[in-house]
Formats: C-alpha cells, structure tokens, sequence
C-alpha cells in the first residue's frame, strides 16, 4: 500500500463518507449553514441538491455529528420502498418493532416519540438520502408528517437530499404542497480549480501528510480538469496516481502520472469502438478472457460454473493430500454461480472461437505459451492457474492469502507474468478475474480427465 510509502496514517482518498475529511467550498460552507440555520428556526422542510459524488452525504453526516448532543436523528436511504415500508424503516431506526401495526397505530408510535423528544429539549431530524428515487404517494407520505407539530413549534425537522431529478420532481404540479413547504433549498456545486487543490491538500492533512506537496502544481491542474470538480473523481484520480507513484517510487507526482491514472480509470478502454464510432480498430473483444473456455470439434469443454468459488479453489489446492477421482462430476454438479474457473492454455484473448486451437485434454492441467493482452508479454513457464474474482476493496495479497495462503516476491512474479493487465496490486476493481498460479501437479490429482469426458459429453453448451 502507498499509506506507508507516503508516511499516511490513513487513507485519504477513501470512498466512505467520512465527515472528518469533509473539505467546505464555498457552495458546500454555504449548504451546510443553512441546514444548521434552518433546523435551529424550526423550518420544517429543507432540500439540498446535487450530482453524484458531489459529497452531499458527507455533508448531512457532518451535520448530524455537530447535532448530536441537542437533536436526535434519524438518517434514512432506503428509498424504493411503499408509504407503509417507508414509515416501518423510520421506526425501526427508532428501536420500535413495526411489525402487526397498521398505518395509524405506526403514527401514534411516532407522534409519541417525537412529545417525549421535545419534553427532552431535542429536536427531531429526518434525513432522507436518495430522495429522487422515492414514489409520489411516498413524498406526500413524508408532506404529511410535517403535520407532527405544537401551536409553537414544528416536532420534526426534515431534509430531502437527492440528485437534481429530486428539484425536477418536486417541481411537478402533483407535489405544489410538498414544494410550499420547502424552506431551505441549496445545491452544491462542483469545486473550481483552486478548490480542488485545496480539497486534496485538506485530505492528504487529515490522512496525516506533512511536508511539500505530493503533488505538483501542473498535476492539481490536471486533476481539476479531468475531475470537473467533482469530489469523488478527484477522490478515484488522486487515489490512482498515489498508487501508480508509489509502485514506481515517485515521491512527487507530476502530470504524466495524472495523465496515466486518468486513462486507467477510463471506460473507454473496455468499450468496444464500434460502440463509441472512434478510429478504425478492431473492437476489444468483451468476452471472458480465453484461457476460460475452450471449444474443441464438435462439442464445447468448458468448466462448470462454480458457486463461491472458493471450495472449488480449496479442493484443487488441497488436492495433494486427498485424491478426488471423479473431480469431473464434482464440477459438473456445482450450481451455477458467479465465477468461472478453468486450466489451460493462454492464448490471446483477441482471437474468436473458431481461431483457438484447443489442447488435447490430457493436457489441460497446465500452462504453457504465452500470456498476452493485446500487447507483447513474455513467455512464462509451465504453471497450473485458477481464476478467481477480486472482492470489493480487496489487494492482490489479500486474495493470493484467501487462496494460496502466501503472498510473496516469486508468487507475485508469478501473478505478473500471468496477468500482464495487472498494473496496480493494490487496486483491483471488485469482481475483476485474477490467475493464480498452482502448486505444481495440483491438477493432475485433483481430476480425472476420463471422468470429465464422460460427464461433458452429454453437458449443452452454456
């Protein structure tokens, strides 16, 4: 990891909501004010709007946190719901079981809650996330809890945050009650040049940088630009370009390194360009990558779709202890799951099905050939793989340790030369395929190859 390479205490380009790293532009100061102001003059209703990863979230939990001694809150997000679903996700958040209440009873609860929260002198906040996703019967259901109230006071103070479909939907005639009652409005919006800079100089502060920038200026320009502003892009780019820094033992990052991490993040690389109308390439071949599946004359040997995955891995690493005869049927009878897993040879991913020349079976517990991925890689020598997917926030060590219980300067060697797309161990986007290199014979004793005839011949193809 680069936390240390970098001398971080933590991670400072993280994708939790931390209220700690909240960074305040000036619409984001000017958002989180009216919010306090509105809920300290009782105002009932408020909205804040914004685009994804402009960082809103980040906001409402940091006004929750400066709320937390005179309010009580309550923060909501499951927003694909009924009116009654709604109310029942509201009182489960409070401590009361909905279950075999009705709709009035639901009320009654809640009305009595929010008495006893005044009779405390601490107001009632309801925060909705997501709120552009919520129906038009849900909306109203939230329009009439605003009737929860005194002669003096409103019982409860409610903030809708969602995207601008949220401003558009409230905007329909159907909801002109709702949009009356709407006090506070504010939106934010996407941080200028030298907010971006700012904003990365407060994280990497927070995270438990000191010293020069890590980044020069030239970069912080680039990140601005190729950002537009918007936190959570600077977030993915600054995160990119630290870890590309540090396998490359930069201690400052210039805008080449930005560059590069801007062109891994894009999606354009995976878009198949017949898609996207660009230049006259070939389109990138979307398929699995061709080391999965192979289709000899007439009928298809490809591997069984293994659930979980990771039995399927134990049993072949294990399999020098424990012969499994009919390890052919095994896979063959696993239900269909999310990975697939097979052994062969590497061929160039490029080629269609008809072009693969497909090994005899006999041979189909090992490696041999070259690994490629549209450009040159070097030979590897013979080595039994599995293929496994990465798991959300997981390194290249953590899954290698899940696997193969080691993780080491040869192994990882090994992990390279067998996936040359690899270019950061220590970011793998979730349920990427990894090979991961076998001790040596597993395969021969963890199947038999005339049990997996005798159960592919009958088996239709995928």
């Amino acid at each position: 990891m680069f936390l240390d390479y970098y001398r971080l205490h933590e991670q400072p380009f993280g994708v939790t909501p931390d209220p700690s790293y909240l960074y305040l532009g000036r619409t984001h100061r000017a958002a989180l004010d009216a919010l306090t102001c509105g809920i300290s003059d009782d105002r009932g209703f408020m909205a804040i709007i914004a685009k994804p990863g402009m960082g809103k979230t980040t906001l409402l939990y940091c006004l929750l946190e400066q709320l937390r001694d005179t309010a009580r809150a309550v923060f909501l997000f499951q927003t694909q719901c009924n009116s009654r679903e709604f109310f029942g996700y509201l009182l489960s958040e409070l401590g009361i079981d909905p279950l075999g209440m009705n709709m009035v009873a639901m009320h009654d609860r809640l009305n009595k809650t929010l008495f006893s929260e005044m009779l405390a002198g601490r107001r009632f906040v309801l925060v909705v996330d997501e709120a552009q996703d919520l129906a038009e019967p849900v909306l109203e259901t939230i329009r009439l809890l605003s009737n929860f109230e005194t002669p003096h006071a409103k019982l409860l103070q409610i903030i809708l945050a969602g995207q601008p479909q949220l401003a558009e939907k409230l905007a329909s005639p159907a909801l002109a009650q709702l949009r009356q009652r709407i006090t506070v409005s504010s939106r934010l919006d996407p941080f200028s040049a030298e907010e971006t800079a700012n904003y990365i100089h407060h994280r990497l502060r927070v995270g438990g940088h000191s010293g020069d920038s890590l980044f020069t200026q030239d970069a912080l320009a680039i990140i601005a630009e190729r950002s537009e502003g918007i936190p959570r892009n600077i977030n993915n780019l600054c995160f990119k370009a630290l870890s590309l820094g540090c396998a490359r033992g930069l201690k400052s990052l210039g805008p080449e390194i930005v560059q590069e991490a801007a062109a891994g993040l894009s999606l354009d690389s995976v878009v198949p360009q017949s898609c996207t109308g660009a230049g006259s390439q070939p389109p990138i071949d979307l398929r699995l990558p061709a080391p999965l599946t192979y289709k000899p004359a007439g009928r298809r040997v490809g591997w069984r779709r293994v659930y979980g995955g990771a039995v399927l891995a134990s049993i072949m690493f294990l399999g020098g202890r424990a012969l499994f005869p009919s390890f052919g049927r095994l896979v063959n009878a696993a239900p269909s799951g999310a990975f697939h897993m097979s052994v062969g040879q590497a061929v160039d991913p490029t080629l269609s099905d008809r072009q693969i020349s497909p090994p005899p079976l006999s041979s189909l517990n090992s490696v041999s050939g070259p690994v490629t991925s549209g450009t040159a890689s070097p030979s590897i020598p013979s080595l039994q793989f599995l293929i496994v997917a990465v798991r959300p926030q997981e390194t290249l060590r953590e899954v290698s340790l899940r696997y193969l219980g080691r993780f080491d300067e040869k192994l990882l060697n090994q992990i390279n030369a067998l996936n040359p797309e690899l270019k950061d161990p220590n970011h793998i986007e979730a349920w990427n395929l990894v090979r991961l290199p076998l001790p040596p014979g597993t395969l021969k004793k963890g199947y038999d190859t005339a049990a997996l005839n005798s159960t592919t011949r009958n088996t239709p193809t995928n």
